[in-house]
C-alpha cells in the first residue's frame, strides 16, 4: 500500500468528521489537498467561482445538517476571500472547517509573493486559528480545529503551507477519536430552583425566544400555556418558533410586527430563551429578565439581568415544566394577543389595496404568492436588505421550513452562496433564493456554479433597481438618497444566456404562471421580478438613529408592507380569547 501524504492524511480527518463536500477555488498551493480529494470517494470538490461563495454556502450546509461543512482558499488572496462567509458562518454558529492554504514554508516571514498571515487574519472570525509547521503537528491541529468547530459552534482554520501537504505523513500516525456532536447541557438544581420561584411570583410572564430555541418547540409551548405567557421571537428565532404557537405576538426589530415589543415591556418577568438579540433599545429596563443561553459568554451582554442561567433552551424548560405552577390568570396574554392582531389588522391593508394591479409590482405580493406556490419543505436564503423584511415579514414557517440568511453578520450577497450550500445537501429538496439586485449582481459570478452543477436552485430576484435599505437609511437621516441606483440589464437574459431558465416579469398577472412554471423546471431558474422602487413608508415619528441602530418599537411599522398570512394565525389565535 503506498504511503499517504499529509494531504491525503488531512482529508481522511475530515471524511472521518462527517465533511462530505468541499467548497472552494483550487491553486497551486492547494492542489495537493484538492488531487487527494480527487481520489477519495466519500468527499466531493465544488467548484466555485469566488472563495466567499465558498465560505457562504458551507455555512449554509452546516446550518441545515447540523454536521461540520469545509471550505477552503489557496494562499494569500485566495484564502482572504473566505473571510466574509466565514464570519457569517462564526456569528451564525455553524461549524465551519476553513483550510488557509499557504505559501511554502521555508518562505514565511520573509515577504514571498502572495504572503499573508492566515493565522492571525482570521483569528476574529472563528474559534480557532493555527498554522501547521511541521508534518507531524497536522493531526492533533486539525483535529483540534474540527472540535472547536463543533464543540463551539462555529469555524476552525487551519493554514497548512504546500508544500508540508506534499510531504509524506510520518508513519504511526495515531488515529485520533473525534467528537462529531455536542452535548445537551442542563442548568445546575440551584438556578433551576431560582428560575422557578421568579417565574412563580410573577403575574405577567413573556417569553422572547431566539434560534436556541430549535428543536424545543414543544417546551416553549407546554411552558407558555402554563404559565399564560405570550410569545415573542427575534428574526433568527422566527423558524422554529412562530409556527403552530397559539402564544404568538410576533417579532420584535427594525422588521418587526405586531405585539412583541408591547409584550416584553409590559410584563413583570421577561425572559430571553435562545437569544443573543443585540438591540438593546427594544429590550425593556424596568423588568426583572432572565436569560437562557447555551453560551454563557452571551449572558448578561445585552441587558442587565435578574438571573443568567447557563443551559440548553429545552433542557432548561423540560426542568422548568415538571416544577412550576399553573397559572390560571389569562388576562396579560389575552391582551397581547388583541394587540397582535389589532396591530396586524393596521398593516395589512397597505399589502391588500389594488396590489395586483399595481406596476411596478409590489414586492410585498411577490413575497406573498412565493410563500403560497413554495413547498412546505422549502428552503430559502434571503439577501440581507430589504429582501429580509419581505421574508420576516411573508415567509410562513411551519416545522419543516427553514430559513437562512445573513442575520447576524447583516453581509450583502449572501443568499445565492447560501443556496448553493442548501441545495448539495439534497438536490430534491426545493431550495429558493430570495436575492436583492445588489446582493445578486455582487456574487453573480456563482449563477455560473447552478448552472455547472446543474443545481436546480430557483433565484427570485427583488429587482428595484436600487440598494433599497440603505436608501431606507438616508431618507430617515434627512438625507437625500444618493450612491444608492443600480442599473441593471436584463438578468433573465443573463440567466438564459449561461444556461439556465431566466424569465422577467413586469406585470403582477404574470407573475403566479412565472413562478409555478420556474419551480416545474428541473434545473436552475432565475425569475427577474421588477419590484416597486418607493415600496417604503415612513411614519413621521421616526429618528436616524433608530433605523441605523436598528432600534424601533415594534409599535412603530417603518416599513408598511402588509404581513401576509400571519394575520390568518392572528385572528385564529385571537378566536381562543375567552369573551365576556
Amino acid at each position: 500500500m503506498a504511503k499517504q501524504n499529509v494531504a491525503e492524511q488531512f482529508v481522511d480527518i475530515l471524511v472521518r468528521a462527517g465533511v462530505r463536500r468541499m467548497y472552494g477555488v483550487v491553486g497551486d498551493s492547494l492542489n495537493p489537498v484538492v488531487d487527494a480529494i480527487r481520489r477519495t470517494d466519500d468527499i466531493e470538490w465544488i467548484q466555485v467561482r469566488h472563495e466567499e461563495t465558498a465560505a457562504f454556502a458551507a455555512g449554509a450546509e452546516a446550518q441545515i445538517t447540523g454536521r461540520l461543512a469545509a471550505c477552503a482558499g489557496s494562499c494569500g488572496p485566495g484564502n482572504l476571500h473566505l473571510i466574509n462567509g466565514l464570519y457569517d458562518a462564526h456569528r451564525s454558529m455553524a461549524p465551519v472547517l476553513a483550510l488557509a492554504s499557504h505559501i511554502p514554508s521555508s518562505e514565511i516571514g520573509l515577504g514571498y509573493f502572495q504572503e499573508t498571515h492566515p493565522d492571525r487574519l482570521f483569528s476574529e472570525c472563528s474559534h480557532y486559528s493555527e498554522l501547521i509547521s511541521n508534518p507531524r503537528q497536522m493531526p492533533r491541529v486539525l483535529q483540534s480545529a474540527i472540535q472547536h468547530a463543533i464543540g463551539r459552534s462555529g469555524v476552525g482554520v487551519v493554514a497548512l503551507p504546500g508544500d508540508i501537504a506534499a510531504e509524506p505523513a510520518p508513519e504511526k500516525t495515531v488515529e485520533h477519536a473525534l467528537v462529531t456532536a455536542r452535548p445537551s447541557v442542563r442548568p445546575g438544581d440551584g438556578e433551576i430552583e431560582k428560575l422557578v420561584r421568579l417565574v412563580d411570583e410573577a403575574e405577567r410572564v413573556t417569553l422572547f425566544c431566539g434560534s436556541g430555541t430549535a428543536g424545543a418547540h414543544a417546551e416553549v409551548m407546554e411552558f407558555a400555556g402554563r404559565v399564560k405567557a405570550p410569545v415573542g421571537h427575534a428574526l433568527r428565532g422566527k423558524e422554529w418558533i412562530q409556527y403552530d404557537n397559539p402564544y404568538d405576538v410576533g417579532m420584535s426589530g427594525l422588521l418587526g410586527y405586531g405585539a412583541a415589543y408591547e409584550a416584553t415591556h409590559e410584563c413583570d418577568l421577561l425572559i430571553l430563551l435562545g437569544t443573543d438579540f443585540p438591540y438593546n433599545a427594544f429590550l425593556p429596563d424596568d423588568v426583572k429578565i432572565v436569560q437562557v443561553d447555551i453560551r454563557p459568554e452571551h449572558l448578561g451582554r445585552r441587558s442587565q439581568l435578574d438571573l443568567a442561567v447557563w443551559g440548553d433552551a429545552r433542557e432548561t424548560l423540560r426542568a422548568l415544566n415538571a416544577r412550576v405552577k399553573v397559572k390560571t390568570d389569562r388576562r396579560f396574554l389575552d391582551r397581547m394577543l388583541k394587540k397582535h392582531a389589532d396591530a396586524l389588522e393596521g398593516v395589512v391593508k397597505a399589502y391588500t389595496r389594488k396590489v395586483e394591479k399595481h406596476t411596478p409590482i409590489h414586492p410585498e405580493y411577490v413575497a406573498s404568492v412565493l410563500d403560497e406556490l413554495a413547498d412546505e419543505d422549502a428552503v430559502f436564503t434571503v439577501d440581507t436588505g430589504m429582501c429580509n423584511v419581505w421574508a420576516a415579514r411573508y415567509l410562513s414557517p411551519n416545522g419543516k421550513r427553514r430559513i437562512i440568511g445573513s442575520f447576524s453578520h447583516g453581509s450583502m450577497a449572501n443568499a445565492l452562496p447560501q443556496a448553493i450550500g442548501a441545495q448539495f445537501t439534497d438536490r430534491s429538496r426545493q431550495v429558493v433564493s430570495m436575492s436583492g439586485d445588489g446582493g445578486f449582481s455582487m456574487l453573480m459570478g456563482d449563477f455560473l456554479t447552478l448552472v455547472q452543477y446543474d443545481l436546480p436552485v430557483k433565484v427570485v430576484l427583488f429587482n428595484n433597481s436600487s440598494l433599497g435599505m440603505v436608501e431606507l437609511e438616508m431618507l430617515v437621516s434627512g438625507l437625500p438618497s444618493y450612491g444608492t441606483a443600480n442599473t441593471n440589464p436584463d438578468f433573465a437574459a443573463i440567466a438564459r444566456a449561461a444556461g439556465a431558465y431566466g424569465v422577467r416579469v413586469e406585470k403582477p398577472k404574470q407573475l403566479t404562471g412565472a413562478l409555478k412554471d420556474a419551480f416545474r423546471h428541473r434545473g436552475p431558474a432565475l425569475v427577474d421580478v421588477v419590484t416597486d422602487p418607493n415600496a417604503l413608508s415612513i411614519p413621521p415619528r421616526i429618528n436616524a438613529e433608530m433605523v441605523t441602530g436598528f432600534a424601533l418599537s415594534a409599535s412603530k411599522i417603518v416599513l408598511n408592507g402588509g404581513v401576509g398570512r400571519m394575520i390568518q394565525m392572528a385572528r385564529s389565535n385571537l378566536r381562543n380569547v375567552p369573551r365576556p
